[in-house]
């Protein structure tokens, strides 16, 4: 990989949560992030400022991951302000549980936008244009193994997740690029604790072996792995930081 220095990464969906956390992990570890967001502006922008008080390099760039043309802008822009990418995390999603006969034509289009389509947008444009020896780093679910009522289409389109992540590892042969995913289980955030009563939130917690949800910065240290010098013969691969909860 380039040099930590003069690395630059790209986090889709970091103004909150798990992305705000690989933010923070990755400039921790030398990186100049790029931190992607879709409405938030006052999330963002007071993430950036966190991130350079502490004396790291960020930007805040607002774009719709679903739409090529944003995706499209988003990396021009940021190879303009940081230089190009070297380091690409798909984190960007929406979970909205619903039985599947129960979810409308408008949810089952929304989710597979910003789940699928937004990943197979970053992932196109990383084909050609993140740099030599870079690492991609796509997030999906440990609900695809867990099988729950409710997450039939959530977990359709992390399964066509993992699906690229796979493929495409393949795809980029001879750049020595990594392509992994990352599948986390019960992780103690807004996205997550929305919607459940508080009995749900006591199951989730019980289910892991180690008793307790996991947290962001759970979910960051083994992005920062997959994005460092020590994962450089992992590929293709499918890592399911869940706590042992399956």
């Amino acid at each position: 990989m380039p040099s930590m220095t003069s690395s630059v990464a790209l986090i889709t969906g970091a103004s909150r949560g798990i992305g705000a956390a690989i933010a923070r992990r990755l400039s921790r570890d030398g990186f100049a992030v790029a931190i992607n967001y879709a409405s938030n502006d006052a999330e963002a922008d007071a993430l950036v400022a966190e991130i350079r008080q502490a004396g790291g390099k960020a930007i805040a760039l607002k774009a719709d991951v679903s739409s090529a043309g944003q995706v499209q802008t988003l990396f021009d822009t940021i190879e303009r302000q940081l230089g190009r990418i070297d380091v690409l995390v798909n984190n960007a999603g929406i979970l909205k549980v619903a039985p599947l006969a129960q979810t409308s034509d408008e949810l089952y289009a929304r989710n597979f936008a910003i789940n699928t389509q937004g990943v197979f947008n970053t992932l196109r444009a990383a084909a050609t244009r993140l740099n030599d020896g870079g690492r991609i780093i796509n997030l999906t679910s440990t609900t695809l193994a867990l099988k729950m009522p409710g997450y039939a289409i959530y977990n359709g389109t992390k399964a066509a997740v993992e699906a690229f992540t796979q493929v495409f590892a393949k795809e980029l042969r001879g750049r020595n690029i990594t392509v992994n995913a990352v599948a986390p289980g019960p992780v103690e955030t807004e996205l997550f604790l929305a919607d459940k009563t508080p009995e749900q939130i006591q199951a989730a917690t019980q289910a892991p072996p180690l008793g307790r949800l996991g947290q962001p910065e759970d979910i960051a240290g083994v992005v920062a792995f997959l994005a460092g010098p020590d994962s450089g013969w992992v590929n293709g691969q499918i890592l399911r930081a869940n706590g042992g909860v399956a």
